[in-house]
């Protein structure tokens, strides 16, 4: 099993500025030994590290981590207007949209950048909202040939989850874009609609482009680390999992490395 959505970070080390001391449960170091440990508990064979700071020195802290064996591969950030990273094991980058303008994607800054990332094979991770759906899939009609992933589903907003999926199945349309499961026990309202949003995730993506990560470790906020793997793979059928669970992260991103068991 691959966890395609994993942080690391060390409080104000490497650009850190997140997360914040009120989130006191997560304010502390999160690095690679507690990760291995919590791989091997829960039968997860690589994961894929995630940037959590918009500081390219948190790219370049992760990818020194990369020669691990639980490392399958680094998504990093860029802001898409200067000069690209470039690392063997830097796999995507990862522009943090979230709390940006709706249009940002609509910039023609970030156009050039978007062609050398599909050049490369680099995936476009997109940390957006609702909001932020309608300029990504003009983004992805733009780039048809860039690997475009949605983190956390886009983050539903439980106010207007028709809205949310009109936007996600139009995406869906979109042959290069692919969504991940993840994120969904820590966003305001979800947790009894987890099952509703994953049926529609499953029915607009299909299994062939879906992604399971655990954003371990802000999803301990929430909830544990078993419980919403368990939870994951329920809403999976057995046929579908080896592909949500694995093969999916390793083909989009690339992945080299050890075999999900």
């Amino acid at each position: 099993m691959i966890d395609a959505h994993v942080h690391l970070w060390r409080i104000g080390e490497h650009g850190c500025t997140w997360p914040p001391p009120d989130l006191e449960a997560i304010h502390r170091n999160v690095e690679l030994p507690e990760l291995r440990a919590l791989a091997a508990a829960n039968g997860i064979d690589g994961v894929v590290l995630v940037q959590s700071q918009d500081d390219a020195v948190d790219t370049g802290w992760l990818l020194s981590l990369a020669d691990d064996p639980l490392v399958l591969g680094i998504v990093g950030w860029s802001d898409l207007r200067g000069t690209l990273p470039s690392h063997p094991m830097l796999k995507g980058l990862r522009p943090m949209v979230q709390d940006r303008a709706a249009d940002w994607y609509d910039d023609p800054a970030i156009d050039d950048a978007l062609a050398a990332m599909a050049e490369r094979g680099l995936v476009l991770d997109a940390l957006v909202r609702p909001r932020h759906l309608a300029a990504l899939h003009r983004l992805a009609a733009r780039h048809p040939a860039l690997s475009i992933v949605i983190d956390h589903a886009a983050k539903p907003d439980v106010g207007d989850l028709p809205g949310w999926e009109a936007e996600m199945r139009a995406l869906a349309d979109r042959a290069n874009v692919v969504c991940k499961l993840s994120g969904l026990v820590t966003e305001p309202g979800l947790t009894s609609r987890i099952g509703e949003i994953a049926a529609i995730l499953i029915d607009a993506f299909g299994a062939d482009r879906l992604i399971w990560g655990s954003d371990w470790p802000v999803l301990t906020l929430a909830e544990d680390y078993a419980p919403w793997l368990a939870q994951a793979q329920a809403l999976i059928a057995p046929s579908a999992r080896d592909a949500v669970f694995g093969g999916n992260a390793r083909r989009v991103y690339a992945l080299s490395g050890a075999s999900p068991s």
